[in-house]
């Protein structure tokens, strides 16, 4: 199976910065899309960023211009650079990662989630 295990959370202040990680570990033979969705207190888990196999990116709106995801494939970790943060910010983020494993027969596709990092935005 494929383990993801994030790092970078913590308590900033309004427009500041942040970058999360997450680094994928197992027998992973290819990597299809890298995501990180975040929830905030009381609301649904939302798709912040997307980085793609191609490395074609995606944002919510609300992040645009402010978050960028990239990726290390080589050390198959995922970043997210998070600039301009605001209190609406605030939420636990989760990395996202599908792809492919190898198992005893053939490979499996594998949908991983991490554990999850708090993000506080607050003076």
């Amino acid at each position: 199976q494929v383990q993801l295990v994030e790092s970078g959370g913590g308590l900033v202040q309004p427009g500041g910065s942040l970058r999360l990680s997450c680094a994928a570990s197992g027998s992973i033979l290819s990597i299809d899309a890298m995501d990180w969705y975040r929830q905030a207190p009381g609301k649904q888990r939302e798709l912040v960023a997307t980085i793609t196999i191609l490395g074609a990116t995606n944002y919510a709106d609300s992040v645009k211009g402010r978050f960028t995801i990239s990726r290390d494939k080589a050390k198959n970790t995922v970043y997210l650079q998070m600039s301009s943060l605001k209190p609406e910010d605030t939420a636990v983020y989760y990395c996202h990662v599908e792809g492919a494993y190898a198992s005893t027969w053939s490979p499996r596709h594998f949908n991983s989630w991490g554990q999850g990092t708090r993000v506080t935005v607050s003076s």
